[in-house]
């Protein structure tokens, strides 16, 4: 299917121009619609104003030296992949270089979090994951070297009644404070949503920001840190859900990582953890190819200097 639809950067660039203007170019200076003229090297010039615009720029592709026939060559494989591709894996695969596999994984991987996207409803499980660092030293709350991830997850029904995995959000936090916990959760959930945690002192006050706060527990068992000012207390219900998640994505980064995932950029590698799994339910690689190519052409574009000084 990709070599029958791409076969060298015209027939990309053709598709690209669709993707990111579904019912025609329209000029960024003068706003005139669908009347230009298409120039060498993705060069579109505006017929009123001839303003001379480059149909990558603003996405994901600016300023790249690979020709796009590489970089959809590379986005098909990881959409192909069920559970996606590392660097070394994409250099093996495709016989690029390896900085070029790892440059074009870490600019798809940002664009993978679409801005302004919609808020979790409903009822949503959240609780804390520590990811990365070294396996020995303290556990739990405060690990050493790990980074400390919100995961947010909805509570959905089916139409026979039984309770199933719905949308995810995963977003790195500094702490687990009162501020950091319920301005993130502020962030991710819709006002008005019932939130379930644990007891977690952290979660504290989560009803006086708009939200029904529930406190899951399991029965039988004292909670270390009870508060239960405008509280509901959910007995014998862990958080089932967000355990789920937090497990895939910890054997996600063992197995198509190898682990390898520094603390600079967790956030991508979650990115990339989040587009997958609330795509998970999609039918054909086709379209996530599709919704992965809508996501680049809307990312602003990101400069090889500043992934790596992140990176140092």
């Amino acid at each position: 299917m990709f070599d029958e639809s791409f076969k060298d950067d015209a027939s990309c660039l053709e598709y690209l121009f669709r993707i990111r203007w579904p019912e025609g170019y329209v000029c960024p200076t003068c706003q005139t619609h669908n009347l230009f003229w298409m120039l060498d090297k993705g060069k579109v010039k505006c017929r009123k104003c001839h303003h001379v615009h480059s149909a990558l720029s603003g996405t994901v592709f600016q300023d790249t030296h690979t020709p796009l026939l590489i970089w959809f060559r590379a986005m098909w494989h990881i959409c192909l992949q069920k559970n996606g591709y590392s660097a070394l894996s994409l250099h093996r695969s495709l016989g690029f270089s390896y900085p070029t596999a790892w440059l074009c994984l870490h600019k798809l991987r940002k664009a993978m979090e679409r801005p302004g996207r919609e808020l979790l409803s409903g009822d949503v499980e959240v609780d804390e994951a520590y990811v990365g660092g070294k396996r020995e030293g303290r556990a739990g709350r405060g690990a050493f070297g790990k980074s400390i991830v919100l995961v947010a997850v909805e509570r959905r029904k089916t139409a026979q009644g039984h309770l199933v995995i719905g949308r995810a959000r995963l977003k790195v936090i500094p702490n687990v404070t009162i501020e950091t916990l319920n301005g993130t959760v502020e962030e991710t959930v819709e006002r008005g949503s019932t939130v379930i945690t644990d007891a977690w002192r952290g979660y504290a006050g989560l009803a006086g920001i708009g939200f029904t706060h529930t406190i899951s527990r399991v029965k039988g068992k004292t909670m270390k840190t009870p508060f239960v000012e405008d509280c509901m207390i959910e007995e014998d219900s862990p958080l089932p859900n967000c355990h789920r998640v937090i497990s895939l994505l910890k054997r996600w980064i063992l197995g198509t990582l190898q682990g390898s995932v520094g603390k600079e950029h967790m956030q991508d590698y979650l990115n990339e953890f989040v587009f997958r799994f609330n795509r998970r339910s999609s039918k054909t690689r086709g379209m996530l190819f599709w919704r992965l190519m809508q996501l680049a052409v809307a990312c602003d574009p990101t400069t090889r200097a500043a992934i790596i000084q992140s990176h140092i």
